[in-house]
């Protein structure tokens, strides 16, 4: 079980007759110890990472989610996935799983069942973390508009896709590229800025597989 200061039979006694001192704790340890357990969201997936200190016949951790509310009692939870443990150990353990299902965005909670070779069972302390979820392409309208000398352009994938943004000039020749890479799904920006540019309307073109958008932008000076 996850470790914890309060348990009856974490007793220190002190006689003063003989000044006899027993502690109940150093003969028996707990099963496992809880070093540390965060929850990271990294475009549109969670990725849980703990880590125990020491493990005593640790058979394994249920990871467990609930969609977050103002009040811990009221979540309903679901077993994601068993991942198993190490057994025994006195060195340093770290564990992680990637929740890849999620479908909408809001605020998740986490929690860990530890559940020890004997059948005792523990849980953790629950961890939250906001998430987006990216379901479509979009390419924003740059702001500010009109701008001087430079401008924010955003942009959503929705998935893992090769990703070009160019810029272009009113005759359709090519002034800027701004984005040429891979990118993971999620939001992004990428700023905008020419001071050799003369004032006047301005493309800017996104393409990511089959997704194609232009947009008009002003560069005043």
């Amino acid at each position: 079980m996850f470790y914890g200061v309060s348990s009856a039979s974490n007793v220190a006694n002190i006689f003063l007759d003989d000044f006899i001192y027993t502690n109940s704790i150093a003969n028996n340890p707990l099963p496992v110890e809880l070093a540390s357990f965060n929850a990271v969201p990294v475009n549109g997936v969670v990725k849980l990472i703990w880590q125990t200190s020491t493990e005593i016949n640790n058979h394994g951790f249920d990871v467990e989610r609930a969609i977050s509310s103002n009040s811990s009692d009221d979540l309903t939870w679901e077993t994601l996935a068993f991942v198993k443990g190490n057994g025994n150990s006195n060195s340093v353990k770290e564990y992680s799983y990637t929740d890849n299902n999620i479908s909408a965005s809001g605020k998740y909670a986490y929690r860990l069942k530890q559940l020890d070779t004997d059948g005792a069972y523990k849980y953790s302390p629950i961890v939250e973390t906001d998430i987006t979820v990216v379901l479509d392409y979009a390419l924003e309208q740059n702001y500010p508009n009109p701008f001087n000398p430079s401008t924010t352009i955003n942009y959503s994938i929705p998935n893992v896709e090769y990703v070009t943004i160019k810029v272009f000039n009113t005759l359709g020749e090519e002034v800027a590229t701004l984005v040429n890479e891979q990118k993971t799904a999620g939001n992004f920006e990428v700023k905008f800025e020419r001071t050799s540019l003369t004032s006047g309307i301005y493309f800017y073109r996104i393409q990511s597989g089959n997704y194609n958008e232009t947009k008009k932008m002003i560069l005043l000076k």
